[in-house]
């Protein structure tokens, strides 16, 4: 469902994810017979106008016939097309298709703006599609090795078999998958299903299931359970072997090389804005040309025999390790996780040594002084961690350096789509007076944000039981708790509130700012909401009061919830204390860009400054970005995650300050780019 209605000089999109996309418009006038935009959309709205203007996202211009003729966010020029039938394709936080007759000229004046001008009023439909994906079938197979294999088989849900799968708007979510006695398996699945040649023969086992899950769906395998001892990747001229003993990372080595290689070789596609990094395939003999229009199996034994260690120093990290216990109830989450296609291991961890956890020899200066009763004890493991930008653990324990994934979370966070369209709910709490810094600074956050994203706070003090309980029962996106926590519950001005008391949670997501809330962010994840930052054990008012702010500016920004907190944990020596609970790749907000940036700025000897700029996010990884806000020199487009470096003097710094809208990691601490600007103006 999308709902447009008008704004300010335009109109404005709204899907059932609360992402928005915002359309400027000059002399408008609704009318005129709607017209195809040639894409799949939910909704479209016809008028007239002279000019249209949009986010400056990545966009291009097509026939009616698909064939690309421009792409103007990779012009400093304004990009002309004459008399025809055109769509105007803009990739923002809502897909937006535009239907107009030339000619018109597409320009960029502002670094933030895309503009459509047509030479006189011209009618144009304007189609809108929204980027959330949601599960409309479910596959039923048994709890068994063989019911895996199945699933499996039948979960790959690419629009197509050429290297454009590796975009995020070429996957659609996974069917769901649930346990039973037989199996079934909805014939729109069978159908739509893509042959692409490959098949993986694995032991009859979970243990070498579960690591093979994402490799098997991005390669659209066949999989198949029999009598082995080693795993097997065949296409109709090959055979690959992967070592068990080593299967997870074998797996992930190979599902990074398909896939970034994929990611380059598309830049011959009619989509295919090359990136940077497109010259790397000249380093391990790919000729994209050759290779775009061959099917995956036939590039699949291509990319085995290029000399890939070559180059993947030179691309992203992958975006997402997770660690699995391969048991039978953990089969009806692989869908959610198979979404954002993540490297799997199997979960392995060990105690984690007293060093590590410098906090339990500094008990003398924490908040637990002012507390009746000390915070939850909380027994933490460290896992064993393979590569990944974000990790997370979906098994038993309590993990650093991780977020603790929960089964219920992932289902839960369709529940919140199409609640409503209206504004982003925010309840800040405080329930410990000496935290009203943190209080007041986080509910100026809000507010900044407020009228931008359509974002409703209100800050409430000294709750009780009753109250409190009623904040999380209630609908709200987002609860900011500030506050203690006992081994009974979070505190209340009448005593503490057990979370597992609640009829349920309908809080999608929530911050508990408070000691040992570990326990209690779990049952409200159990109870219905999708993630939270919980802490383990006893932190400093001080240090609490810098993570909190941190947080909720990174969370409202668009960054995912794992990211935000990895991010504010840095600005404290204390930074293992906080967690994520529940699906740490989910995120409240949309951010400016289709994806948050971040910055880290260092200074440099001779007077100027390193600068490192990067564009990262879990679910869009496979997009393009550009570092417009560095100018035209450093405009040009490179994998997600995969940082751009450059070094910027004390002028070309402060300009990119004024125009960026990100955080910015320097001297040890992290910052927002227009605060950071106001600094280096007082130098």
């Amino acid at each position: 469902m999308i709902e447009v209605k008008p704004a300010e000089s335009g109109v404005k999109a709204v899907d059932v994810g609360k992402n928005t996309i915002t359309v400027g418009v000059d002399d408008w006038r609704a009318d005129g017979t709607a017209t195809s935009v040639n894409h799949p959309v939910e909704k479209t709205i016809t008028a007239t106008t002279t000019h249209l203007q949009f986010p400056h996202v990545y966009a291009y211009v097509e026939r009616v016939s698909g064939d690309v003729v421009a792409e103007p966010s990779r012009e400093n020029d304004p990009t002309t097309v004459e008399s025809g039938d055109y769509v105007f394709c803009a990739d923002g936080n809502v897909k937006t298709f535009v239907r107009f007759s030339g000619p018109a000229e597409i320009s960029s004046p502002r670094y933030d703006t895309l503009l459509v001008t047509f030479p006189s009023a011209t009618e144009v439909t304007i189609g809108f599609q929204s980027r959330v994906s949601v599960p409309q079938e479910t596959i039923t197979v048994p709890s068994t090795p063989s019911g895996l294999a199945t699933a499996l088989t039948h979960l790959p849900s690419f629009e197509t078999e050429t290297p454009d799968r590796t975009f995020p708007s070429m996957r659609r979510h996974p069917a769901r998958v649930e346990t039973g006695e037989s199996v079934s398996i909805p014939e729109s699945l069978v159908s739509d299903r893509l042959d692409t040649g490959v098949t993986i023969r694995t032991p009859r086992s979970f243990d070498c299931l579960f690591p093979v899950a994402s490799l098997a769906h991005y390669l659209g395998a066949t999989v198949t359970v029999e009598d082995r001892q080693s795993v097997v990747v065949e296409t109709p001229t090959r055979e690959h072997e992967l070592a068990t003993t080593e299967l997870g990372r074998e797996s992930a080595d190979l599902l990074s090389r398909v896939f970034f290689l994929d990611c380059l070789v598309r830049s011959a596609g009619p989509y295919g804005s090359e990136p940077a990094e497109a010259g790397l395939l000249d380093d391990v003999g790919i000729d994209p040309d050759r290779w775009y229009d061959a099917g995956l199996a036939a590039r699949l034994g291509r990319y085995l025999d290029a000399p890939f260690e070559r180059v993947i120093d030179e691309l992203p990290t992958w975006h997402l390790a997770m660690y699995v216990d391969p048991r039978p109830a953990y089969v009806e989450v692989l869908p959610f996780l198979l979404h954002n296609l993540p490297t799997i291991y199997l979960a392995e961890s060990e105690p984690l040594e007293q060093n590590e956890r410098l906090s339990r020899s500094l008990d003398d200066f924490y908040r637990r002084r002012r507390q009746v009763s000390d915070p939850p004890s909380v027994e933490v493991i460290k896992p064993n961690l393979a590569a990944g930008r974000m990790h997370g653990w979906l098994a038993d324990g309590a993990p650093i350096d991780v977020f603790k994934s929960i089964p219920t979370a992932y289902e839960n966070r369709f529940d919140y789509l199409g609640r409503s369209t209206d504004s982003i709910s925010v309840v800040a709490v405080l329930n410990d007076p000496e935290m009203s810094d943190e209080h007041a600074d986080a509910a100026d956050i809000y507010r900044k944000r407020a009228e931008e994203l359509d974002i409703d706070i209100s800050v409430r003090e000294h709750l009780t039981r009753e109250e409190l309980a009623d904040v999380f029962e209630a609908s709200h996106d987002f609860v900011h708790y500030i506050g203690h926590c006992e081994a009974d519950g979070l505190r209340c001005a009448d005593g503490n509130l057990a979370v597992s008391s609640l009829s349920e949670s309908n809080t999608q997501v929530f911050f508990l700012n408070a000691c040992g809330s570990f326990n209690e962010g779990v049952e409200l994840v159990e109870q219905g909401s999708v993630a939270g930052a919980v802490t383990f054990n006893k932190v400093l008012d001080s240090q609490a009061a810098r993570v909190g702010t941190a947080f909720a500016r990174l969370l409202i920004h668009g960054f995912s919830i794992e990211y935000a907190l990895q991010l504010a944990r840095r600005r404290i020596m204390m930074g293992k204390d906080y967690t994520v609970v529940g699906d740490g790749t989910h995120r409240l907000t949309q951010s400016n860009e289709v994806a948050p940036s971040r910055a880290v700025l260092e200074r440099r000897s001779d007077g100027r400054f390193s600068l490192e700029y990067d564009v990262y996010s879990p679910e869009f990884f496979g997009s393009n970005y550009r570092c417009k806000d560095l100018g035209t020199d450093h405009d040009e487009a490179r994998l997600l995650g995969n940082p751009t470096e450059t070094v910027v003097t004390a002028d070309e710094l402060v300009g990119f300050l004024e125009t960026a809208d990100t955080a910015v990691i320097y001297d040890g601490d992290i910052h927002w780019s227009a605060d950071l600007r106001h600094h280096f103006d007082k130098e």
